[in-house]
């Protein structure tokens, strides 16, 4: 199975018409319907759109090989990769001194019985 039709398998899987699924990822319909019937080459940014929006497996959507879906926890890590990649220099640092203050916090709730 190629790229083009794990793209076609995931609408078909999330049951959704071309025109909601482009829509999703910002492409249009004619252009979701080429991809879909092997016309067009998929690009590395709709791999990306397809697996952040939807929640897809990236390896998956690529090569074939693992499940179609993330897990939970490794949806939100790829969205947070992907938002933190956005953001500027020092954002980027305010973000990672916010995440050590949530895991000291954490750390010591655990001994309290704190989640």
């Amino acid at each position: 199975m190629s790229v083009n039709e794990r793209i076609k398998a995931v609408r078909h899987f999330l049951k959704l018409p071309q025109i909601k699924f482009a829509k999703a990822v910002y492409i249009s319909n004619g252009y979701l319907a080429e991809i879909e019937l092997g016309n067009r080459r998929v690009n590395e940014r709709l791999i990306q759109l397809i697996s952040s929006i939807f929640g897809v497996n990236k390896r998956w959507l690529q090569t074939g090989e693992g499940r179609m879906f993330n897990t939970a926890t490794e949806h939100n890590l790829e969205r947070v990769t992907t938002l933190f990649k956005e953001l500027n220099p020092e954002f980027q640092d305010y973000v990672l001194k916010q995440i050590d203050q949530l895991l000291e916090l954490q750390n010591r709730g655990a001994g309290e019985g704190a989640p």
